[in-house]
């Protein structure tokens, strides 16, 4: 057991070497935000702008203001308006919070920008089907926007006016861009009519989802635990015959009073049916609860830093 005083815990297995502090890999950070500045731009050039969706943000607010300014004879690229605006934003949130977005996020942003016009020479890739330019506009932007967040960068936009007003409103950042991402679609709904707003909506999803993806990986890990009066039985089996580790934690009953231990651990998706076998075998009165992981990162699963 923990020593007095201490959390309530008991590990099984081996001892957990110290993990060290991850190195900073500023290079290769910036290799994969370029790679996922150009992923987004080329979604947005060849599948949403073209087809007049407005997926929400700077970019969907450029979209709606360049068509709005192309039918009075007037062409100010996409790119070039989303620039203007990430540099505005970019300079009241330094002058307001000072340097503290760093220059991952300014490289982002004007590095999107900047990307959007170099590629818009490419040609519609769906001219005729909205709906499958919102599938593949979706994931591909969500795609390219997850690399850039996983690589601790930014894209600027919505993301900066929701930083800058969650202290100064009752409402959260979440809440803050999703009014943002409303106010775009009201926009859009305004110009280009009702259904081309909600397929741009529907493309904040598909996006939203893939970057969920990138981020978190599909939940293919599985998080049990297990209250058993034979626990020290099925930790065995766990650690020798699932070959996994194992964490002990004192608990109580609060109907009986009495303690218990309960045993937590993750497993794949593919080891969840011999989990069952090894604590019905060992106490078939046991309490199992099994959710989803999104991630697990350490010893047997995903390297920490990958």
């Amino acid at each position: 057991m923990a020593k007095a005083g201490g959390p309530r815990e008991r590990r099984f297995g081996r001892k957990q070497p110290r993990v060290a502090l991850l190195r900073r890999r500023p290079v290769r950070d910036y290799a994969v935000i370029t790679l996922g500045v150009l992923i987004t731009a080329f979604a947005l050039d060849a599948f949403l702008i073209p087809n007049r969706l407005a997926a929400g943000g700077v970019s969907g607010l450029a979209t709606v203001i360049y068509y709005s300014l192309r039918d009075i004879g007037v062409n100010v690229p996409v790119g070039i308006q989303m620039l203007v605006m990430n540099v505005v934003l970019i300079a009241v949130a330094i002058r307001v919070r000072g340097w503290r977005f760093g220059a991952r996020t300014i490289y982002g942003a004007v590095g999107l920008s900047l990307a959007v016009d170099a590629l818009a020479w490419m040609p519609n890739l769906v001219p005729n089907d909205r709906l499958l330019a919102v599938l593949y506009g979706g994931a591909i932007s969500g795609l390219g926007l997850g690399l850039v967040f996983r690589s601790r960068g930014n894209t600027g936009g919505t993301d900066i006016i929701a930083q800058l007003l969650a202290p100064k409103v009752p409402f959260g950042v979440g809440q803050i861009l999703l009014a943002a991402d409303a106010v775009v679609t009201i926009a859009a709904a305004i110009k280009f009519g009702p259904t081309l707003a909600l397929y741009g909506l529907v493309a904040v999803f598909v996006s939203g989802a893939t970057i969920d993806v990138v981020l978190e990986g599909f939940s293919v890990e599985k998080a049990a635990f297990i209250i058993s009066e034979r626990s020290d039985r099925v930790a065995e089996g766990i650690l020798h015959d699932l070959k996994r580790g194992a964490t002990g934690i004192s608990a109580r009953g609060l109907y009986s009073g009495e303690p218990k231990e309960m045993i937590f651990t993750v497993v794949s998706r593919n080891e969840i049916g011999t989990l069952k076998e090894i604590v019905n075998a060992v106490d078939p009165k046991a309490l199992v609860v099994i959710s989803d992981v999104h991630e697990a990162i350490g010893e047997g699963f995903k390297e920490i830093g990958a």
